[in-house]
């Protein structure tokens, strides 16, 4: 099944990254805009002044993995297919969420989300419905959300890589194109993606300069840590 674009377009997904704001529990995390540095030719500050400046914004948590793409000089991360490699818990957790999404049922989805200490990342802003189910339907160009679960299967059934590891945000990635170089596809793996998405967001992609589609990230001890769109 190929997946075209959501109601709401690839280029929302990029502003929605430059606006994310406070959120509920299983939201994304806001964006920490940062200070901008000025010179000036005054004499130095008093002494006796803390300098109360603000430092550089907080990185990510465990519950919110960053997923940025490898910097260009960095060699491209190991791509794998054989879910037999994963984890227990990982597989566990990924063979729970594709039944549950292939049931065309949005609703059994909650049992998994509530399951863990954290809820997953949605990626929701503050204005959006605390009701994760209700949330998740409002991405979904259908009103039954069973567009959005379909792309969440074509997620967990496409390549994956293991990430950030010895980190507090190690996690196991939805597809690998979430952290794989766009200039650096084969074709083989171009026609992976476009199972996913349109020739025209890949190209919206490229602009921006990372994978801007949905991922997903399950911890090494099987918890859900993210669902979502953007950087």
């Amino acid at each position: 099944m190929r997946v075209h674009r959501l109601a709401t377009p690839i280029g929302t997904a990029i502003l929605a990254v430059l606006i994310a704001s406070s959120a509920p529990a299983w939201a994304a995390a806001p964006i920490d805009a940062k200070p901008v540095q000025t010179q000036t030719i005054t004499a130095p500050p008093d002494q006796g002044d803390d300098g109360d400046a603000d430092g550089p914004p907080a990185g990510p948590t465990p519950d919110q993995p960053a997923s940025a793409a490898p910097a260009p000089d960095e060699p491209v991360p190991v791509v794998e297919y054989d879910f037999s490699k994963l984890p227990p818990a990982v597989q566990k957790l990924r063979s729970e969420i594709l039944a549950a999404a292939k049931t065309g049922d949005i609703s059994k989805l909650k049992p998994i989300i509530e399951s863990g200490p954290h809820p997953p990342n949605l990626g929701a802003d503050e204005g959006d419905s605390k009701d994760p189910i209700t949330y998740l339907k409002s991405l979904s160009g259908d009103p039954d959300g069973r567009e959005i679960l379909a792309i969440l299967s074509e997620v967990l059934e496409a390549g994956y890589v293991h990430v950030d590891v010895g980190t507090p945000n190690e996690v196991y990635l939805w597809p690998y194109f979430a952290r794989y170089p766009l200039d650096k596809l084969t074709p083989e793996q171009m026609v992976e993606l476009f199972r996913l998405l349109t020739a025209s967001d890949f190209d919206e992609m490229k602009n921006y300069g990372a994978y801007l589609f949905y991922r997903v990230g399950i911890t090494p001890d099987g918890k859900w840590a993210e669902f979502q769109a953007g950087d």
